[in-house]
């Protein structure tokens, strides 16, 4: 930001992008929001996206009208010939031409999470990790509504926070989600960050694990010493990232107590330290009171204790809003209970190591189906809990007869789990999948659309995809 005079002698607050011309590269929700935004700062917008004008409709209009131009239908490299930054969604992969161009060229490369963290008056907290975070972040937000706060909650979930930066106050607070597509760009960190865990997910984007982690550890990896890190005590890679921040480190466990965090007394949950008002270690609720299914979202409130508690919420309103918390739609949200039959929707499972959490969120027999397009991730571990909890698995998407074959192969070397060969089913669409599932439950199962893979075989996103089954299900 500047200061400078306007035409009457008064001293005016002016944003560094204003005057200069900004080239939005994706326009969807991130670019969409970013086309709004920068005419209001005073920068000249160029907008380009792969699909052609006609796509678009009548939507275009109102961002013509501010001043936005388009440029559509490819990305030519001559959008970058005057540009003064490009700005990516977080759909667009940094070996793409113009953004490779870019940095030939000495352009800076930016995003919306980095514009609007930068500019953010409040109190920023930053949530990665590659799984729990969607959970983890709404159930931060509503321990800091619950408190009293102005919460606002957004990033790679809810709203493009830009959208409402200009009422944002100092004394609010901003719970971000922020996916490794963002933070591969970002140099700048929130007082407050997260790393739930670090698991193999989206290679297909990174390449490698190192490259995927590194991504997640530029959540912390800019704080200054004033700022806190808050990182998984039982995954190692959440835990490798410890000497990253200049800043404090605390943990969150459901294995060991720590000393500055959150953990699993027993069967309580507890805080202490830095999550603590008095810094001692204090009970926030039993176990039993967590209304979330599974271990590992034990792990997410335990997360969400430790980092709302580092930002000043006392425990018992910490207890209260994770009492009060329900499943955030597409992960394990019971769709309908039919026949005896209770239907799960987990659509947002597009790793295999998210399945594997969501299996073992379950004692009951399972109808589990699973595909989608693949990310390049590996199967053996999930295999191999499939063949011994599921009752039938139904593989259905692009890799759906990959899967199927792998079930197969694991069957032949083992018949001692639950699974049969003559149970394991081979479909196309996840209509036919969801048909198949009612054919094959009996009272007492649980069908778990817990995919494993992406949705862009068929979908627009992991939302579209669980919508759908919602409906299918509903229309049983």
């Amino acid at each position: 930001m500047w200061l400078v005079e306007d035409s009457t002698g008064r001293r005016v607050v002016v944003d560094e992008l204003h005057g200069k011309h900004v080239v939005v590269m994706g326009f969807a929700r991130q670019g969409q929001a970013l086309a709004r935004w920068l005419p209001m700062i005073g920068a000249r917008v160029t907008v380009t996206d792969a699909r052609p004008e006609e796509s678009f409709g009548d939507g275009l209009a109102p961002y013509r009208a501010s001043g936005v131009r388009f440029v559509l239908g490819g990305h030519p490299l001559t959008l970058l010939d005057g540009a003064d930054v490009l700005c990516v969604s977080g759909g667009v992969p940094l070996t793409a031409p113009l953004v490779a161009e870019a940095f030939r060229r000495g352009v800076p490369v930016t995003n919306d999470a980095q514009l609007f963290m930068a500019r953010c008056p409040a109190q920023t907290i930053g949530i990665t990790g590659s799984a729990g975070k969607t959970t983890t972040t709404s159930l931060v937000g509503a321990m800091c509504r619950a408190a009293g706060r102005v919460t606002h909650v957004g990033g790679n979930i809810g709203d493009v926070l830009l959208d409402v930066l200009p009422a944002i106050q100092p004394s609010d607070v901003v719970v971000m989600e922020l996916s490794s597509f963002q933070l591969e760009l970002m140099t700048v960190s929130p007082a407050i960050g997260a790393i739930l865990n670090i698991t193999p997910n989206h290679l297909d984007r990174h390449g490698t694990l190192e490259a995927y982690a590194a991504a997640k550890a530029n959540l912390i990896r800019y704080q200054t010493v004033d700022g806190l890190a808050i990182l998984g005590r039982d995954d190692p890679g959440a835990a490798a990232q410890e000497d990253v921040t200049p800043g404090r480190v605390a943990w969150f466990s459901a294995r060991e107590a720590v000393a500055d965090g959150a953990y699993l007394d027993g069967e309580r949950l507890a805080v202490v330290g830095v999550a603590s008002p008095d810094g001692r270690p204090q009970v926030v609720l039993p176990r039993a009171d967590v209304p979330l299914r599974g271990a590992h979202n034990v792990l997410n409130a335990l997360a969400a204790c430790a980092i709302a508690g580092a930002a000043g919420i006392p425990p018992e309103t910490l207890a209260g809003a994770i009492r009060a918390f329900r499943s955030v739609a597409h992960r394990l949200e019971v769709v309908r209970v039919r026949d005896g039959v209770t239907w799960v929707n987990d659509s947002i499972a597009t790793a295999p190591e998210r399945v594997l959490a969501a299996v073992r969120s379950y004692d009951e027999p399972l109808v589990l189906l699973l595909g989608g397009k693949d990310k390049n991730l590996p199967w053996d571990g999930l295999i191999e809990l499939a063949v011994q909890k599921a009752r039938a698995v139904i593989t259905f998407g692009a890799h759906g007869p990959v899967v199927a074959e792998l079930l197969r192969r694991a069957l032949s070397r083992d018949a001692e789990g639950l699974l049969a060969p003559e149970r394991v089913r081979e479909v196309v669409t996840l209509e036919e999948a969801v048909a198949a599932a009612a054919a094959l439950a009996r009272p007492g199962d649980v069908v778990l659309l817990s995919p494993g893979g992406t949705s862009y075989d068929a979908y627009r996103d992991f939302e579209e995809r669980g919508a759908h089954f919602r409906a299918l299900v509903n229309a049983l």
